[in-house]
């Protein structure tokens, strides 16, 4: 696989784990709250955070 894929990947998952545990953690248990009122919400908006987040770190080659 290309660096770029594992590099995202893996951000992916860090985030996916680090938005679960900010739902159990913290959360909004009034339900008012749109991301952080369950737990699907929160895992999916950290798993795409970290995606985004480690995929600034990928060098793309200079086309010369």
């Amino acid at each position: 696989m290309n660096k770029k894929v594992i590099l995202t990947l893996i951000g992916i998952i860090i985030g996916a784990v680090a938005g679960y545990l900010y739902y159990l953690n913290i959360g909004c248990e009034s339900g008012t709250c749109a991301i952080t009122s369950k737990p699907v919400n929160s895992t999916l908006y950290g798993g795409l955070m970290g995606g985004l987040i480690f995929n600034m770190f990928v060098k793309t080659p200079k086309k010369e």
